[in-house]
């Protein structure tokens, strides 16, 4: 099993000539996996690519980043200690309604992608709403498309409905990149019980993140990510839970943003102040807490890495 740290989603501005240099944040004895948001539900097909081919270039440019094309390049990547990068996309807006364009951005290596980013829209519902329309039959045809061309449905910020029914129509495991366990906090944006099985029954994971709003009372600690941790462990197994930073570089803007949208956020994500994160200096102690509190190394090693890298070996490959 890989040793290397695997965060799922993480998040550099979303701008045309944003720094990639902070991603080196991440560096560890053993290597790093990054998966950079390019894109939500504001953006167009042309603002994404603008994004991707920004954050591809800087990338290449920079000695101690690489990108990822395959699972086999992430080993290679990591076995030298540096940090391996793909991208992903919070919403189907992205897609310009042409599902054609999912194969366009796997091969610029987007590799996963959540339908609706916490309100309703053509594919399904959001976490954030009242009414839960569940999954459409537009949403069931781009799970299907990202089935064929290797990226992974993601059911973070969807709706309740909307994440089961994507574990029901996916051919292939379907993941939870980034969300915690609505059991132990009591957020919009953390999944159910039965979200979290439906997943672990595709052979998908559940990323638990570092966001203190989703962890507890804006409350980004070990401890607080531990509790999560041990509440998914217990419900699906250690096979199917692993960790998901959703660190925001730049915390500022990220703020400002909720007073921009308003429309794509609630009180939930105010009302403790301006929303808190777990640095990447912080996730890259967790080995050594969970260590602390008694867990056995291969979990760890499964936690941090190992499963997110199963479900990258099983679903990246192209059937087309």
């Amino acid at each position: 099993m890989p040793q290397f740290l695997w965060d799922q989603h993480t998040c550099l501005p979303l701008q045309v000539g944003a720094d990639v240099d902070p991603l080196t944040r991440y560096e560890r004895r053993g290597g790093t996996f990054v998966s950079v948001n390019a894109g939500y539900s504001p953006h167009s097909f042309a603002d994404t690519m603008a994004l991707l081919n920004h954050y591809r270039t800087a990338v290449d440019a920079h000695p101690d980043l690489e990108l990822a094309s395959s699972v086999d390049d992430v080993d290679r990547i990591t076995a030298r200690g540096r940090i391996s990068v793909v991208f992903d996309l919070e919403d189907s807006a992205p897609l310009d309604a042409d599902l054609d364009n999912l194969a366009t951005l796997a091969g610029l290596g987007v590799r996963t992608l959540l339908p609706t980013y916490n309100h309703a829209n053509r594919a399904g519902g959001g976490c954030l709403d009242s009414d839960d329309t569940g999954l459409t039959a537009w949403g069931e045809a781009i799970v299907a498309e990202m089935n064929m061309v290797g990226i992974v449905p993601d059911g973070s910020h969807c709706s309740t409905r909307t994440g089961l029914g994507m574990c029901r129509a996916s051919k292939s495991p379907v993941v939870y990149s980034h969300s915690c366990m609505k059991a132990v906090w009591d957020h919009p944006r953390n999944i159910t019980d039965d979200q979290a099985r439906a997943c672990a029954d595709t052979g998908g994971v559940v990323g638990i993140t570092g966001v203190g709003i989703f962890l507890g009372p804006n409350t980004p600690t070990l401890e607080a990510m531990t509790r999560h941790l041990d509440y998914a462990v217990n419900l699906v197994g250690i096979d199917h839970v692993g960790i998901s930073s959703d660190f925001s570089f730049d915390h500022d803007d990220f703020n400002d943003e909720l007073l921009r949208n308003p429309h794509l956020f609630d009180d939930s994500y105010t009302r403790w102040g301006p929303i808190q994160w777990m640095p990447p200096e912080t996730l890259l102690t967790l080995d050594q807490h969970l260590t602390s509190e008694g867990w056995a190394e291969a979990d760890i090693h499964a936690v941090l890495g190992g499963n997110f890298y199963r479900v990258a070996q099983q679903t990246w490959c192209s059937t087309r």
